[in-house]
């Protein structure tokens, strides 16, 4: 990537910029191939998901993900560059695609700044290659034309077009000052709208006010498949030694008596789960993949690669006793601490061979949510020379947590047991940035969305001593969290 001493602020004149996308297209007649022109800017505080929200098109690809108790959240929205494979080289594919992209991309303003500069939203389904009619590709990552983020009290508004060789100052000139206008003057009206969206994407008939949820009298619920029955038989697997676990899924389809509004829905479950990764993925063509994911994959930040062991599962109490005695229970189980143990052993084998040196607390730890509290381990590393995240992702995904072990085994027979296709449910999603850095997170406690009509899912863990009445009831306190998102 080339990084240009062009400070925007400094230079804010359409003539400027016109001059600056001249010399791009100048830049791209040479080399003969498209440049990735990409403008960072620092802006007065935005609350990114407000930003998306105000200006959201179920047809127009976007990406939201947010930390609210660390103050982090990222969104970004259209297409300047995609691109989607499949196979079970799909990571080193989008690696490459990355590399090739920036090999093209021209830099200016605040580059340096956090999540300044373009970022890379991805989205990789559980399985390799995803059956017909699925609504998301195995693997989907683009740049997009827009993006705002905060990380504490910074927010950074960033523009990415594509140069061409032919490309037309005149209209990406004016298309750029407007969104660079918008952004500087952000303005939000009482009822959750904006007096000002970014350009490319313009003021949208629904009414703001619009509630996203439905009433518990207007929606229905339907199972798919009988999930008893299937854990009963993982059971008899587990015990024939077909496989030590298995985890599976339940998936519930709610319809509605009126729309669903993804990111209003969002906005909910972020409150409620501060702690978890709120996150929205739009494919562009009407579904929105959601949740509240309390699973961190893996990030890496200047050099040092941190993830986590998180399995093992126990009901919150009503009580701060009732609270701390289901905690305890937790710690002295022996179901839950081998089905955690199996998730931490199997991050080390798969980790090490890349010559990373994995630190973690010898015992795991509760770690609280809303309505639920798992085992947990944090495991940190440095990065060695040459190994990059999506490495790192392609060897651990998906972990013992949603998939099973042996990895291969148990993977094998999901689809089977389930009667379902996952989709991006246990996939991993994330974003990269080009100096090396990314956050990707397990996309469980999720639900599809598209118009009225959504599907929930909820998974548990199968091991030696599970039953299916217990592995029910744990998915049953998974599914609340994402009803709760959906009705009054």
């Amino acid at each position: 990537m080339t990084i240009l001493p062009l400070q925007p602020a400094e230079h804010a004149s359409p003539e400027a910029l016109r001059a600056f996308l001249g010399q791009c297209r100048d830049a791209a007649r040479r080399d003969g191939h498209a440049k990735l022109v990409s403008i960072s800017l620092a802006v007065d505080a935005l609350d990114p998901l407000a930003v998306l929200e105000s200006i959201f098109e179920p047809h127009e690809p976007h990406f939201y993900t947010e930390r609210p108790t660390i103050e982090s959240a990222i969104a970004g929205a259209e297409i300047a560059a995609a691109y989607e494979t499949s196979g079970p080289s799909r990571f080193a594919s989008v690696q490459g695609w990355i590399d090739d992209t920036l090999a093209h991309t021209i830099a200016v303003g605040d580059v340096n700044a956090p999540f300044g500069g373009p970022h890379f939203f991805a989205g990789f389904t559980f399985r390799d290659e995803v059956e017909p009619g699925e609504p998301f590709p195995a693997a989907f990552i683009f740049v997009p034309r827009w993006q705002v983020a905060l990380a504490g009290a910074t927010t950074t508004a960033v523009a990415n077009l594509l140069v061409a060789a032919d490309a037309d100052l005149a209209a990406l000139t004016e298309r750029v000052w407007r969104a660079h206008g918008k952004f500087s003057r952000f303005e939000y009206r009482e009822n959750g709208g904006t007096s000002a969206p970014p350009v490319g994407l313009g003021q949208r008939d629904e009414p703001h006010g619009h509630d996203a949820r439905a009433t518990a009298a207007a929606f229905t619920t339907r199972e798919a498949g009988d999930y008893r029955a299937a854990v009963a038989q993982a059971i008899a697997r587990v015990e024939a030694g077909e496989f030590r676990k298995i985890v599976l899924a339940r998936a519930q389809d709610v319809a509605s008596a009126q729309a669903l509004h993804p990111l209003r829905l969002l906005n909910g479950l972020r409150q409620r789960f501060p702690d978890c990764y709120s996150f929205s993925f739009a494919n562009g063509r009407g579904p929105s993949f959601i949740g509240a994911s309390p699973e961190r994959l893996v990030r890496v930040s200047k050099g040092v690669l941190e993830t986590e062991a998180l399995a093992g599962s126990a009901r919150r109490g009503t009580t701060a006793s009732e609270d701390a005695a289901l905690a305890s229970a937790l710690l002295r189980s022996e179901k839950d601490i081998r089905e955690q143990r199996e998730v931490l052993d199997d991050i080390v084998a798969r980790l090490t061979p890349l010559g990373l040196t994995l630190e973690f607390p010898a015992h795991p730890q509760v770690r609280r949510l809303a309505n639920v509290q798992h085992l947990h381990t944090p495991v940190c590393a440095m990065l060695p020379e040459g190994v990059r995240l999506l490495d790192v992702l392609a060897a651990m995904h998906p972990t013992p947590a949603v998939g099973g072990s042996p990895r291969e085994a148990a993977v094998a027979r999901i689809r089977e047991l389930e009667g379902f296709p996952r989709g991006l449910y246990a996939g991993a999603l994330g974003w990269l940035n080009t100096r090396g850095g990314g956050e990707f997170f397990v996309g469980i406690r999720s639900a599809l969305v598209e118009g009225s009509r959504a599907r929930t899912y909820a998974g548990a863990g199968i091991v030696a001593g599970s039953t299916p009445e217990k592995e029910f009831a744990e998915t049953e306190l998974k599914f609340k969290a994402m009803l709760d998102a959906l009705v009054v």
